[in-house]
């Protein structure tokens, strides 16, 4: 093993392996090595400024015993940065310390001639790359030692039960309803990014924790320690970036559903909330208003003038948002110009499609900046110039027909090595033309993202994901998890988006109790794909905006007297909490906190608080209480240390304990922190 210092970094190289270790950021340490001759010099996530650090670095010899009592003189290593110490030793394995104290070790189980804890003969090692057999990427799997009683969170959004990842496999890949954001959070006082867009896997074991890239040229992560979440998430957003500030005039209801297919359709569903005095912030038109995927513009059959619909959305005060999809249909007026300039994703071998919902499609490479910049221009075209104030960029993951990674390519390199960043580049077509046009703020929609994508007015929500209580669970710790990977603005389609009969009283109470959710979530959007299927098209064209089906009416008095007042209630409470909001997003971006935080976000030293997650706080006052079962209307909450006020009635309560809470159907538990 070879070390040496580099303007303040420590750099070690063994057996063709170049491994660079450096500040980055107050007690903070980006970590990098290459089987390759040189480092390739992306930032991927880490696009900001690093704030100030100095680090000191330390190289010399530390004792071994190798059999027989004697001592074998061996070189070691270490860079200190504040309260983080990094030790490589003579084999290239890093010990991580904080403030002295072992915090995080590389796996070693191979024989190096010692007698060490991790000399073995297994032949496992801390590091392992293994060439891609036709390609200049390697694969890497990195091994860490497992720590007992570690409880790990953040890294996006995963539809599952579990908001402790500990013990569970994540799959490092963007799918419908899947959002792979590696940035993770740990009990233990630290945070970890894996700054690696690479499709791959990570196991947080018991045993250890295994990281895997498919396809990569590098290993690259960052690592911070603190003594609380909060810390940890400021630390992360200082060198990923923080959201922007968010409009006020979108803190309110977006409507939605699928799908309005008329300009009339639009128009009469804001006046008749007009009408009623109800504000809806934004009405969202959502797919196939449009001729062909790709042409990305409205079917003038039934959107004959785009722009005097806006300038009458405008006028009573409604934002308008478009969907746009990154799928270009064969038949549409822009594949051949498209293809022949290079702007579309490749695949490695057979046909040229990547897509085939209603189309022989293939998606746009937005890795390109030259794509970015043709479908920013045809959007500002056909959209903007209209007056549309807002892009729902659906699709986002990309959505492949199928999910071989390994069979398609961007300008940037195969999938496998990319994939992830696929998203936020999408989104960057939109945010920097955008910001072009105007120094508004830019909010869009989307249904994926990844390490960093607050920085560009990014709204996620949590995709296509089933009409049923258990998935209303899966979503409170979607939207957690999502917080603690920094992604402020999340949301998801209020009462699910697959739903077979919306006269199902118990689908009814379903939407009642998302509904009452996401009141207390950052975006409060209403949508779905309502049946029953029974209305009819409106034309026998196999393409425009006509032929495709449409869902049920889903706006707040669709569904009864009943329902539509207690929707009116939790409007009402919404719409009285627009200065609290408002003072939350500041906070996303002053700090990077999220708006729906974990109960240990704000009670760290609470150790019930960690195992908690189905409650949560709604910034620092609110302690929001979900109903997450049919027929429930009792729940209990655990109320930490503190006085508490229910909403409901009134009543203080004392807190370090847990209550009971009644939870009849319009009525939500939440409990105000009163100090």
């Amino acid at each position: 093993m070879q070390f040496f210092e580099d303007h303040g970094a420590l750099v070690a190289r063994l057996y063709g392996e170049t491994l660079r270790i450096e500040a980055w950021g107050p007690d903070s340490f980006r970590v990098r090595s290459t089987m390759l001759p040189e480092f390739s010099g992306r930032r991927w996530a880490l696009t900001e400024e690093a704030p100030a650090a100095q680090a000191s670095v330390e190289i010399g010899e530390e004792d071994h015993w190798v059999g027989d009592g004697t001592v074998d003189r061996k070189p070691v290593a270490s860079i200190t940065n504040g309260r983080l110490k990094a030790v490589v030793n003579f084999a290239g394995v890093i010990t991580f310390y904080r403030d002295g104290a072992l915090l995080l070790r590389e796996y070693f189980r191979a024989y190096d001639g010692t007698l060490s804890r991790e000399s073995r003969c297994l032949k496992v090692v801390n590091r392992e790359w293994k060439g891609v057999i036709g390609g200049t990427e390697f694969s890497l799997n990195l091994k860490f030692e497992s720590i007992d009683g570690e409880k790990i969170f953040g890294m996006g959004q995963y539809q599952q039960k579990y908001m402790d990842m500990k013990g569970c496999t994540l799959e490092l890949a963007q799918r419908n309803s899947q959002v792979t954001v590696p940035f993770l959070v740990s009990n233990k006082g630290y945070g970890m990014l894996w700054n690696n867009p690479a499709v791959g896997r990570v196991t947080f074991g018991k045993n250890y924790t295994e990281w895997i890239a498919r396809a990569t040229r590098e290993m690259d992560y960052w690592i911070t320690a603190a003594d609380t979440p909060k810390e940890l998430l400021a630390s992360y957003t200082a060198v990923t970036g923080r959201a922007p500030a968010y409009p006020e005039d979108r803190m309110g209801l977006w409507q939605c559903k699928l799908r309005y297919r008329t300009q009339d359709e639009v128009l009469s569903v804001a006046r008749r909330y007009h009408e009623a005095g109800i504000k809806i912030d934004l009405i969202v038109i959502d797919f196939f208003h449009w001729t062909l995927q790709g042409d990305w513009q409205f079917d003038p059959v039934y959107w004959p003038d785009p722009k005097a619909m806006c300038d009458e959305l405008h006028s009573m005060g409604i934002k308008v948002v478009v969907s746009v999809w990154p799928s270009v249909d064969r038949k549409s007026v822009h594949f051949q110009d498209m293809l022949e300039k290079g702007l579309l994703i490749r695949t490695e071998r057979g046909a040229l499609q990547t897509y085939d919902y209603q189309g022989d499609c293939v998606e746009i490479d937005p890795f390109n900046p030259a794509t970015r910049e043709y479908v920013w221009n045809v959007c500002k075209q056909n959209y903007y110039d209209y007056g549309i104030d807002a892009f729902w960029l659906d699709n986002s993951e990309p959505d492949y027909g199928v999910y071989d990674f390994e069979h398609y390519r961007y300008q940037a390199g195969p999938a496998l090595a990319v994939s992830n960043l696929y998203p936020q580049l999408y989104s960057r077509a939109f945010f920097d033309g955008m910001r072009k046009q105007s120094d508004a703020p830019v909010v869009n929609l989307l249904r994926s993202g990844w390490a960093g994508s607050q920085k560009y007015g990014n709204v996620i929500w949590s995709g296509d994901v089933p009409s049923t209580f258990e998935a209303l669970y899966d979503q409170v710790q979607c939207g957690l998890n999502m917080g603690l990977a920094g992604i402020p603005w999340w949301n998801t389609d209020i009462g699910g988006f697959m739903t077979d009969d919306v006269h199902d009283p118990d689908w009814q109470q379903l939407l009642i109790r998302w509904y009452e959710f996401a009141v207390y979530t950052p975006v409060f959007r209403l949508h779905g794909d309502r049946g029953p299927y029974n209305i009819p098209k409106l034309d026998d064209r196999d393409f425009g905006g006509g032929y495709l089906h449409t869902g049920q009416p889903n706006e707040m008095w669709s569904y009864g007297g009943e329902n539509f007042r207690i929707m009116k209630k939790y409007y009402d409470i919404r719409i009285g909490m627009h200065d609290y909001i408002r003072s939350l997003y500041e906070e996303a971006s002053e700090n990077g906190s999220p708006l729906m935080r974990a109960m240990f976000y704000e009670f760290p030293e609470d150790p019930v608080c960690w195992e908690l997650q189905d409650q949560y706080m709604f910034g620092s006052r609110l302690l929001v209480a979900p109903i997450l079962a049919l027929n429930a209307s009792v729940r209990e909450v655990y109320l930490p240390e503190g006085r508490w006020k229910e909403q409901r009635t009134g009543e203080v309560f004392t807190g370090g304990r847990r209550v009971n809470a009644d939870a009849p159907l319009d009525y939500l538990p939440v409990f105000e922190r009163l100090d």
